[in-house]
C-alpha cells in the first residue's frame, strides 16, 4: 500500500468488539491470554465469552517456531489444563502447513522467461549443445 492510500485507509478502532487483556506465565512453557469482552465503557460485556489464547514456542534446527493456539475453555484453570494438548495440536497443524509449502515449492514449475532460467537455456550460448 502506497503511504498517500494510508489517508482513506479505515483504521477506527471497534468499540462493540473491545477486550481486556491479561497474561499468565508458568516462566517455562509458555504464556496463556484472557481476552475478557469489555464495553466501550469498559464495564465486562457479559454477553460475549472470554476468550483464552496459548501461546508457546518449540526449537527445531532452523530457530525458535513460534505458536499462537486458541483455547476452548470456561475458566483459567481449564484453560491451563488444556494448555499441552492444544499446543501439540498446533504444532501438528503448523508441521502440516510447513510440509505443505515444501511440497508446493518442490513442485514449482520453471516458466521460461520468467527470469529465472537464463536466455539460451542452462547450457548458456549455443542451447547446451556440444561442439566440435
Amino acid at each position: 500500500m502506497a503511504a498517500e492510500d494510508l489517508s482513506d485507509a479505515d483504521i477506527a478502532m471497534d468499540s462493540a468488539n473491545l477486550y481486556k487483556e491479561e497474561t499468565f506465565t508458568d516462566r517455562r512453557v509458555g504464556t496463556l491470554q484472557v481476552l475478557t469482552p469489555i464495553t466501550k465503557t469498559g464495564a465486562i460485556d457479559t454477553a460475549r465469552p472470554v476468550l483464552y489464547v496459548g501461546q508457546t514456542q518449540v526449537l527445531t534446527p532452523a530457530g525458535a517456531l513460534p505458536l499462537s493456539f486458541e483455547v476452548q475453555a470456561k475458566s483459567l484453570e481449564d484453560a491451563v489444563a488444556q494448555f499441552g494438548e492444544n499446543a501439540k495440536r498446533a504444532l501438528e497443524r503448523t508441521m502440516r502447513r510447513l510440509e505443505e509449502l515444501r511440497r508446493e515449492q518442490a513442485s514449482s514449475i520453471i516458466v521460461p522467461g520468467s527470469g529465472s532460467v537464463p536466455p539460451g537455456g542452462l547450457g548458456g550460448p549455443g542451447g547446451g549443445r556440444l561442439v566440435r
